[in-house]
């Protein structure tokens, strides 16, 4: 006859659920970095971001980088 332990189940599923939501969190904090500095970056002036090197064009790219790093 088989024996299942349901006790060892549910605290691999609890652990599971809880990095789950770590991740989850951790992404939408990223998010969320994204969505502020692309926001500060698009209300920038024609000169502040000739005085940085930037155009509009480059706005997207320079908030992935500065959230998510160069990797992206």
């Amino acid at each position: 006859m088989a024996f299942v332990s349901s006790n060892r189940s549910t605290v691999a599923l609890g652990s599971r659920l809880g990095e789950i939501w770590q991740q989850a969190a951790e992404a939408y904090a990223t998010w969320r970095l994204y969505r502020r500095t692309l926001a500060e970056l698009q209300g920038l002036s024609g000169r502040e971001m000739a005085d940085l090197g930037l155009n509009r064009s480059m706005l997207r790219r320079a908030a992935l980088e500065a959230a998510y790093g160069k990797d992206v």
